[in-house]
């Protein structure tokens, strides 16, 4: 079974075969090389930048210390504005779409939905993709393009199969994510598949799920996970600085009290 038939399983997007006798079935040899081929393929992956900052794809791609190996032996990069020299979109096992999506733009709308259509998997890349983050505040008034004034993430618009936050996402996060996909390693993954859905975050959000909830142990890891220093730690709990919170959710998702995957860090750690 190919790696993206193992992915669309796991997911529930593919019907379950109906179970049928045993029977031997000579299959022609063109088919099995074909198939052959198949599994021997390199995942096909695009890049498509909407309204951001292009900070995500310099994690993508200037970090070859991290990635090299990655995007030149493991992948086949096959779109992206800056990174191939093609202008028809094609077909991708995998779409990394980085930044939110301007209702007033027809032609990002139709680039987002023309994604869903030619990707098997839709990834929300870095914060801005994912929930918005600071390009939920634009008001329009901008030189180039004053009537682009409504910016969502790209949730939504289209189905999401799984999310990279951060702003931008760490050049770890996103090869251990890739390298997750193509050893089929959904125990990783599961996080990220379940925040493709959470468009909506905020540094209060700690307050209200974490702490409140009596889960901080004060680790600071929020507060050093804030690019803008919106979070302080005091008396050994996150206080916010509403002025500053830029809505990224990287805090919310940094805190390992938001979702605790212990036989993975086992796993890594060797324990």
């Amino acid at each position: 079974m190919s790696l993206i038939a193992r992915i669309k399983r796991f997911l529930g997007l593919e019907a379950k075969p109906e179970k049928e006798k045993e029977k031997v079935v000579e299959v022609p040899k063109e088919e099995v090389e074909k198939v052959a081929e198949e599994e021997k393929a390199k995942p096909r992956i695009g890049y498509i930048h909407l309204s951001g900052c292009t900070g995500d794809a310099m994690s993508l791609t200037e970090n070859y210390d991290i990635l090299a190996d990655l995007l030149t032996d493991m992948v086949e990069i096959v779109y992206g504005h800056t990174l191939v020299d093609v202008w028809e979109m094609p077909e991708m096992d995998l779409a990394l779409v980085e930044g939110s999506v301007c209702l007033q733009d027809e032609h990002s709308l139709k680039e987002l939905k023309e994604v869903r259509e030619k990707a098997k998997l839709v990834c929300a890349f870095g914060s801005c993709a994912a929930t918005g983050c600071f390009t939920r505040y634009a008001r329009g008034g901008q030189q180039a393009q004053p009537a682009h004034e409504s910016f969502v993430p790209i949730s939504s618009v289209i189905d999401v199969d799984l999310a990279l936050p951060g702003c931008p996402p760490s050049p770890e996060i996103i090869a251990k994510a890739v390298v997750a996909l193509l050893n089929n390693d959904m125990d990783y993954l599961k996080p990220m598949l379940d925040l493709a859905g959470y468009n909506e975050a905020c540094g209060c959000d700690l307050q209200t799920k974490v702490v409140n909830q009596g889960l901080c142990i004060g680790c600071g890891t929020c507060a050093m996970a804030c690019q803008t220093r919106a979070l302080e730690m005091i008396n050994g709990r996150p206080e916010l600085n509403n002025d500053r919170c830029i809505k990224c959710g990287i805090c919310y998702v940094q805190c390992p009290r938001t979702w605790w995957p212990e036989e993975q860090i086992r796993k890594e750690l060797g324990l």
